[in-house]
This record gives structure tokens, C-alpha cells and sequence, in this order.
């Protein structure tokens, strides 16, 4: 668990008091609030999870996904369709997990590595380059998803973010660990290969705000953008939808009672209308709500460069205007959601029971990581 110290600024310290570098860009400042999109792309393909499918909602349809030329996981042109429609871009993570002949023998009788196997991919194939070429012309954001060792070996995440970066033909800004992983060191390592922000602190299981405001664990420009609601945390939409949506809405109004930033994660493949009902439909709501509240909605990427970061000299840089920014109306919270001392594991209170009863069955689940980041 982060110690309670982990972000802690001084603050009297004009750096930290600017409402650009404590995450308030004067490029939204008219917006009550900001929403971040992200995608983590873990299995763009169905593959033995139409057998099972098939049997757990006894659906032998299910079956026909098996097919050739079948993949109903393939929902980049729908979700780039369905972004486009509202006007806004997120940001897609991509993943290399490792093979399993890759990992050591004692490791191939543990179930858990078996069921990321079964959802690996190539970044290199022609399909793949395709979308990455069609995702950052279309101005999203691809980012990486360090796959699930990596959070504390620099060299295999090194290797990911240059491989990532040679298919897509330019640089990655940021990304997200699978699973959430972080350990004591994740962050220096982020930041040594030359990520500037990570997407990671959150959990697949309670959703809420731990803090309204990016954070700055080492005072420079390195951000960390908390994950406030995984969409598997919440009831699920398709036997439950009012109840999901409360929730979202809840989210939504906190946000901009409090002008958060807040961070959201839907999985490419529970857009699949078939597999996962009520999922694309939650989402689009809880778009075009933000977007109606007057929230500035968009990647992690696009937020980051309209943030002012601390320059080696302790004050901060202009923003991306060049012009000076006010403060927005009142100060950046404190306490929970506050701006100084926080704790990115503290759970939503009341929100803790809530379970997904579908999405589960195609995600090893994870909690709140409990590693210490100080």
C-alpha cells in the first residue's frame, strides 16, 4: 500500500499551488471537469472463449465465432466509428504479453499464465499495423500496456515500448500495466525509458475517486493519472443497467462538484454487443453526459500536453498557449480526493460490494494493488 507521504508537496510551494501543474490546464479551464478515455487492448481476438461461452450461457452459437474470418473481439473501426460520432478520442493501450514458452517451466502449469496465452498477440502483424496507422491518423492516442512482469523488470519494458514505437512509427507518451501491476520501483522505471505519465493506479473491482487531481510522484513532469472507475467494477449493464448507470452518473456529478479528473477503462471487447450487452451502450451514455455537463473529454495524452509541468528550476512551464493561467474558482481539493497527501488504495466506501456477474469470465480479476510505491 502507498504510504500516506507517497505525494505529499509543501504546500506553500508556488509550483504546487499553480492549478496547471497541479493538474487545472488553462486550456480547460472553462470545463467543469475531465474525462479520460482509455481502452486496454488485452484479447482482440476470441478464440477458446467461444467454447466456453458456449457452455457457461449455454449458447452453441457461440461455436460459430470459431470459424474462419469470425472475430466479434475486433471492434476498433465500431469504437473509432462510435468516438467519432461523439466527437472525441481516447486512447488504446496495446500489449505484449509474453509467450508461455518464454516463461520459465514452473510457470506453465499455472492457469492463470494459460488464460493470457490464450489472449496473446502480435503487434506485428499486418492487421495490427493497419490499426495502428488508422488510430493515430484519426488523432488517438496509442499508449502501452506493459504486459504483466514488467511492472518490475525495465528491460522487458523497454523492449515493449521500443517494439511498440517501431510499429506505430513514432513515440508512446504513456500507457497503463496489465492488471494494474505496480510495484516499489514501477515508476522510475516508467519514467527512465521515457514514459512521461501512467494510467495505472486503480482496480478492476471498486471504483471511486482516491484523489480529483493528477499527481506528481517525483515533482517533476512525470504524471500519474488515477484510474476512477474499470467498467467490469461496475453492476452489469446488461442485467442491470439503471444501477450501473446510477453509478456513473454519481461519478460524473462528484467530478464536477469537485472539477476532477477523472479516468475511465472499457475493454475493446465488451464493446461486443453479443457477449457483452449493455456495455457500449454505458459507455456512449456516460460520453455524452460528460460532454453535456461541459467536461473536457479526450486522451490521457491530449490532457497531459495542455498540462504546465515544473521545469528542473521548480517553476512551472507555460502551458500550451504560452499564456499565463488563473486559478480556477476555489482550491484544488484536499483530503480524499485531495492534491496533497493521499492513498491511491483507499476503497469508495460503500461501493465495495458491488461485483460484475459476465465480465468476470473472460478477466483474471484484480484487486487494489497492495505493493508499497514509496
Amino acid at each position: 500500500m502507498p504510504d500516506e507521504c507517497d505525494f505529499e508537496r509543501d504546500s506553500e510551494d508556488d509550483v504546487y499551488a499553480d492549478p496547471r501543474v497541479a493538474g487545472s490546464p488553462r486550456a480547460v479551464a472553462d470545463s467543469e471537469f475531465a474525462l479520460l478515455l482509455t481502452h486496454d487492448v488485452d484479447r482482440p481476438y476470441k478464440t477458446v472463449q467461444s467454447a466456453y461461452h458456449a457452455i457457461e450461457h449455454r449458447d452453441p452459437r457461440q461455436l460459430t465465432d470459431l470459424l474462419p474470418g469470425n472475430n466479434p473481439w475486433w471492434q476498433f473501426e465500431e469504437m473509432m466509428e462510435l468516438e467519432e460520432s461523439l466527437g472525441v478520442r481516447s486512447a488504446f493501450y496495446f500489449l505484449r504479453e509474453k509467450h508461455l514458452l518464454e516463461r520459465p517451466p514452473s510457470d506453465w502449469l499455472d492457469p492463470f499464465y494459460w488464460v493470457e496465452q490464450f489472449g496473446r498477440y502480435e503487434i506485428e502483424t499486418p492487421e495490427m499495423l493497419d490499426v495502428l496507422d488508422r488510430l493515430h491518423e484519426g488523432g488517438w492516442e496509442v499508449g502501452l500496456h506493459g504486459s504483466y512482469d514488467s511492472y518490475d523488470d525495465p528491460d522487458r519494458l523497454r523492449t515493449e515500448k521500443t517494439a511498440l514505437e517501431a510499429a506505430l512509427g513514432r513515440e508512446v507518451v504513456g500507457g497503463r500495466q496489465h492488471h494494474l501491476n505496480r510495484g516499489p520501483e514501477t515508476w522510475d522505471h516508467h519514467r527512465d525509458i521515457g514514459l512521461r505519465y501512467d494510467a495505472s493506479p486503480g482496480s478492476s473491482e471498486t471504483f471511486g475517486f482516491d484523489r480529483y487531481l493528477p499527481a506528481r510522484p517525483f515533482g517533476d513532469d512525470f504524471v500519474v493519472f488515477p484510474l476512477t472507475v474499470m467498467e467490469c467494477a461496475l453492476p452489469d449493464p446488461g442485467e442491470e443497467f439503471a444501477a450501473a448507470w446510477a453509478e456513473c452518473e454519481a461519478l460524473l456529478s462528484e467530478a464536477a462538484e469537485n472539477g476532477a479528473v477523472m479516468s475511465a477503462l472499457w475493454h475493446p471487447r465488451l464493446f461486443t454487443e453479443a457477449d457483452f450487452p449493455g456495455y457500449r451502450r454505458l459507455y456512449r451514455e456516460l460520453v455524452e453526459s460528460a460532454l453535456e455537463m461541459g467536461a473536457w473529454v479526450g486522451a490521457p495524452r491530449d490532457y497531459y500536453e495542455l498540462m504546465a509541468h515544473p521545469d528542473p528550476d521548480g517553476a512551472a512551464e507555460s502551458d500550451a498557449d504560452g499564456a499565463s493561467a488563473d486559478r480556477r474558482d476555489g482550491d484544488p481539493p484536499t483530503g480524499r480526493g485531495g492534491s496533497q497527501s493521499v492513498d491511491f488504495t483507499a476503497g469508495p466506501g460503500d461501493r465495495t460490494d458491488l461485483r460484475p456477474r459476465q465480465v468476470g469470465d473472460n478477466k483474471v480479476k484484480t484487486g487494489t494493488n497492495t505493493e508499497s510505491t514509496g
